[in-house]
């Protein structure tokens, strides 16, 4: 089987951010932040990628880049034969900051794969969340991006699950995003191998709590963002965002790390409190940090048939 040439498709992808304090590793929320990645199959073998955005000049333009091993995963995966591909991605979502970008460039190639195998093999969405799952290594980013909403994302013995949710009207949602970065796998070193009980009891109740804050009481956002499992031990990696957390959750706002950080994210139960916690980071921050006002994404990843002309020609 092959994906004829000149086949192609367009995908959209939301940021999302994952723990959301107390939920490591199982919750995600997708934000409406977006990549767009276009995706065309051409005759000669080989990978062209062109970058725009966040990431240009930076990223891999060939066969190692995460979007094109993504889309060939894909399509490994159906048993098709592996075509030349031409892609061309204009990038909003920051890298390295805790908003899902590599969950996002996974998905948006898994996708792809999708909308390119259109007719020929269907990738369902236990199929997309397994191999994304597969690549990024947990399913806490990945089944926002595919899924939107809140979602609850967990591991069984037949492989990753997930359970979408629809958030509360009144959540408004705001990330700061500093100049700096940190990697993932930097920000899971710094924590220990085991947690004391109270601890872990402590986690489970704000969790639970954070659930029923985010779909019908957003009034209980301060006290369900409460965290004892992963901000503690990763301040140190990032101390003027630790800083930052305390001042505003001292005044009231439901502040917590974006994913495995730096950025920070406010889950604001009104609008209002977007602006309250952006005039306290202008007056205390020592560094220059981008507020993005965002609401939650509900509808997840995109893919649609798109002309041939658009995506280019090789």
């Amino acid at each position: 089987m092959a994906v004829p040439a000149g086949r192609a498709v367009r995908v959209r992808v939301p940021a999302t951010s994952a723990n959301l304090g107390p939920g490591f590793d199982s919750l995600g929320l997708a934000l409406s932040l977006y990549d767009e990645v276009d995706v065309r199959v051409r005759r000669e073998p080989g990978a062209i990628v062109t970058v725009e955005g966040v990431g240009a000049g930076e990223v891999p333009t060939d066969d190692t880049n995460l979007v094109v091993r993504a889309v060939r995963r894909g399509l490994e995966h159906a048993g098709v034969e592996q075509p030349g591909l031409e892609l061309r991605a204009v990038n909003a979502i920051p890298h390295g900051r805790g908003m899902g970008s590599s969950a996002a460039a996974i998905v948006a190639g898994l996708m792809a794969a999708r909308g390119l195998l259109e007719g020929i093999v269907d990738l369902d969405a236990s199929t997309l969340l397994t191999l994304a799952t597969e690549m990024e290594g947990h399913p806490d980013n990945v089944a926002p991006a595919l899924f939107g909403g809140l979602t609850i994302a967990w591991m069984t013995a037949d492989g990753p699950a997930y359970k979408r949710l629809l958030v509360h009207r009144g959540v408004a949602p705001v990330v700061f995003v500093p100049t700096s970065t940190l990697s993932t796998k930097l920000a899971r070193s710094l924590q220990p191998e085991s947690v004391p009980h109270a601890d872990a009891a402590f986690n489970v109740s704000r969790s639970a709590l954070l659930v029923a804050a985010l779909i019908q009481s957003p009034e209980l956002l301060l006290a369900a963002t409460e965290d004892r499992l992963h901000q503690t031990y990763r301040a140190s990696a990032m101390p003027e965002t630790d800083a930052l957390i305390r001042l505003l959750r001292q005044h009231g706002l439901a502040a917590v790390v974006s994913g495995a950080g730096p950025s920070l994210l406010v889950l604001g139960s009104d609008p209002a409190q977007r602006l309250t916690a952006a005039a306290l980071l202008e007056r205390h921050a020592e560094s220059t940090w981008r507020p993005l006002m965002l609401a939650v994404d509900l509808g997840g990843a995109t893919v649609n048939a798109h002309p041939v002309d658009h995506v280019g020609r090789s």
